[in-house]
């Protein structure tokens, strides 16, 4: 992550992979100020939700041989205020369809996935983090 114009990485900086795969410039969300289009740190975030939780009840529907082919997960993920102590946490809501597959069936593959997937386990249970600096 470099900052950005506004010496705000959040709201204009550059996300790079170490690896190089991935560079984008990051925009601060209308709903926060922003004004410019273009991704911002929290539909990153809800893309990789998205992606690992879809994997993961892929993964469950092959095991019970039910075809995972029609299943789409859409991830939203906003900021909010912390009840706590007035400052900022994010909030995550993800929506599943299952064309084709009972309620009956696909809730208990839903509550196996969140056990399953890590991004849902962070977002229940936090993770591990170091944060350090550079020498």
């Amino acid at each position: 992550m470099i900052g950005g114009g506004s010496a705000h990485g959040r709201a204009s900086g550059q996300a790079r992979s170490a690896d190089g795969t991935l560079s984008l410039e990051l925009r601060m969300p209308e709903e926060l100020g922003g004004d410019n289009p273009g991704p911002n740190p929290e539909q990153l975030f809800a893309a990789g939700y998205a992606a690992c939780f879809h994997g993961a009840l892929s993964l469950l529907a092959r095991r019970h041989l039910l075809d995972p082919e029609s299943i789409t997960v859409e991830a939203t993920v906003a900021f909010g205020r912390d009840p706590a102590d007035g400052g900022y946490q994010l909030h995550a809501d993800l929506v599943v369809s299952w064309p084709g597959v009972e309620s009956e069936t696909a809730t208990p593959l839903l509550a196996q996935a969140t056990a399953l997937c890590p991004y849902a386990k962070m977002t229940r249970q936090g993770i591990p983090a170091t944060i350090s600096l550079a020498s």
